[in-house]
């Protein structure tokens, strides 16, 4: 039941080969530019706002949200969704506040925007840290949860066969450059898009089938609103003494209306507005492309929830009603669903038909493929323009750049290959998309109260912004490691919560409010230190107030964004 047949490999075949002959297409016809740098690392400012946001959803969505999300879907249900959706309104912000920014004082990276506003220190500090984020956290976890996905399929045994075909493939892509990887996402999305469609609407059929009265795919969704109504909750309520295990730790990943506070918006404004990999997208195009761009892509981040994190609730009610699923051992108990929450999307895709799954193979193939892609450019990008080209290579010719680009490409997906070969980093352990949630935001405060501040505050000082990096990395260890065990279980900042796992008890606060108490602290020193330092004239960031009118289409997809959002959460809450 869960092995791919011929017809599911040609359909595969045939979407490998639409994209490949698409993506070398596009390179022929930007050949003569193959070796300036503008137009390998930002695609000379020749992409649309459609491929801009079809470029920033197909990167964004991943393994960490088919798999991940899917599991988080699988164990705690539509809450998960607030990232989606929270996104959606922080891409409003970006594309408002941020891009005018950015793309009137010529900013190609993050580091050298932190080079012109701070100076080399900051810069440089932020370079390697991101560097390291990247490839240790990115890169290996898109690539290892991805090749968990398909060889739930295909078969455990061609795990290490998958990630080098997810590497290569990736490889093809990324070398042409940002305008390949750009466009070929359009394609992507679109596969993506139509694939996770398909799953979903089998995965609804057999819920329909199993648990419902089998009348179809509007039956099944209404059976899964009845039969795990807790799965449909925006918020949860804080547990008590006499709450189960399992309603512990899906607080613990997901504290209620506390995550709104400060944690989400922390996540979503240092994802999409200080991250190199998705801001690369629009750092080419003029200001309304951008925008529009960028708001496109919030409204397709809206629906992506019924793709990602719908499958893995139709998976949690078919498992609890004893319906065999490929991968997922059965009658685990719900407080230890954790362990099995990352196969949850595997062994929807096992329901499909002939030919639909060689479909959804690519969906979720080209979702990874994207965002390999994407990151591997942003990798080279910074590599290449905030350290060779800075501190190595000074002289370096237009076609050097683009040749050390290439090669940093292909190191950073040999070491990514590498570092996943044998799960070295434990991420099948925590579950994909908390993983990575997690580690990213032991660095989220610092690097968003360093921009927050400096685009909007002159007073901010370099030192400040140091102060702020280490801050923000030293307050989210304390909080995440060791705030329960030095200042008590219960604070007027926290609470933490026993979390049981193989027998072991750790008591554990909410990561998400780490990351907000982390941000607040972080602000606070960065104010601090620039105010009892000596005044210095800003640096040469410019913010021009007329850069910040919207015309009116801009304002309408603001608008439209801002209704659907408000009745989900009117729906759901």
């Amino acid at each position: 039941m869960n092995k791919l047949v011929t017809q599911d490999y040609l359909v595969f075949i045939l979407y490998f080969i639409i994209v490949a002959s698409y993506g070398y297409w596009i390179y022929r016809r930007r050949k003569s530019k193959e070796h300036d740098s503008k137009a390998f690392f930002l695609a000379e400012g020749s992409l649309t706002w459609w491929a801009i946001g079809a470029s920033l959803i197909a990167s964004n969505i991943s393994a960490e949200q088919f798999v991940g999300m899917s599991g988080d879907g699988f164990f705690a249900g539509v809450a998960v969704a607030c990232y989606e959706w929270v996104a959606a309104i922080a891409l409003i912000i970006i594309a408002v506040w941020f891009m005018p920014i950015y793309l009137k004082n010529k900013i190609y990276t993050m580091p050298q925007f932190l080079k012109m506003r701070y100076n080399n220190t900051v810069s440089l500090i932020m370079t390697v840290f991101w560097l390291f984020l990247y490839i240790l956290v990115n890169l290996t976890s898109i690539l290892y949860l991805g090749a968990v996905a398909i060889s739930g399929l295909v078969g455990p045994e061609y795990l290490h066969p998958i990630m080098i075909g997810l590497a290569f493939f990736a490889l093809i892509i990324t070398l042409g450059g940002m305008k390949v990887i750009g466009f070929t996402d359009v394609i992507q999305v679109a596969v993506l898009i139509i694939g996770g469609f398909a799953t979903i609407y089998f995965a609804l059929q057999q819920v329909s089938h199993h648990v419902g009265d089998g009348t179809g795919v509007a039956n099944g969704f209404s059976t899964l609103m009845k039969d795990a109504p807790d799965h449909f909750h925006m918020i949860f309520d804080k547990p008590t003494a006499e709450s189960s295990q399992y309603d512990i730790q899906r607080y613990v990943i997901l504290p209620g209306i506390s995550m709104y506070f400060l944690g989400q918006w922390i996540v979503n404004l240092n994802y999409w507005g200080c991250n190199q990999y998705i801001t690369q997208r629009a750092l080419g195009a003029d200001l309304n492309t951008a925008r529009t761009g960028i708001l496109f892509a919030g409204m397709l981040k809206i629906m992506m929830p019924i793709i990602v994190m719908l499958p893995g609730i139709a998976a949690y009610v078919l498992y609890k009603n004893g319906v065999s699923m490929t991968g997922l051992t059965p009658n685990v108990a719900p407080e230890d669903l954790y362990q099995i929450k990352d196969k949850a999307y595997s062994s929807v895709l096992a329901f499909l038909p002939t030919g639909l799954r060689g479909l959804s193979v690519a969906a979720l193939t080209a979702a990874i493929v994207a965002s390999l892609a994407g990151k591997a450019n942003s990798i080279s990008t910074i590599f290449t323009l905030d350290i060779y080209k800075k501190y190595m290579g000074k002289d370096a010719s237009e076609k050097q750049l683009v040749v050390i680009g290439r090669l940093a490409i292909v190191a950073a997906m040999l070491l990514g290959l590498m570092l996943t070969w044998n799960d070295t980093l434990g991420i099948g352990g925590e579950g994909g998309f908390t993983f990575i949630q997690k580690y990213t935001g032991f660095i989220s405060p610092g690097i968003l109260a360093m921009f927050l501040l400096g685009m909007f505050w002159k007073r901010t000082t370099g030192a400040a912004a140091v102060a702020g990096i280490l801050v923000g990395f030293i307050t989210s260890v304390i909080f995440n490691n060791y705030a329960a065990e030095w200042f008590g279980h219960e604070t007027l900042l926290y609470t933490a919560f026993p979390i049981i796992k193989e027998g072991v008890t750790t008591w554990e606060i909410p990561f998400l409010v780490c990351m907000g108490w982390s941000g607040v602290f972080t602000v606070l020193v960065m104010v601090a230190v620039s105010l009892a330092g000596p005044k210095v004239n800003p640096q040469a960031i410019n913010i021009e107030s007329g850069m910040f009118k919207v015309t009116p289409r801009i304002l309408t997809m603001i608008v439209i964004t801002l209704i659907l959002l408000t009745a989900i959460y009117v729906r759901f809450w």
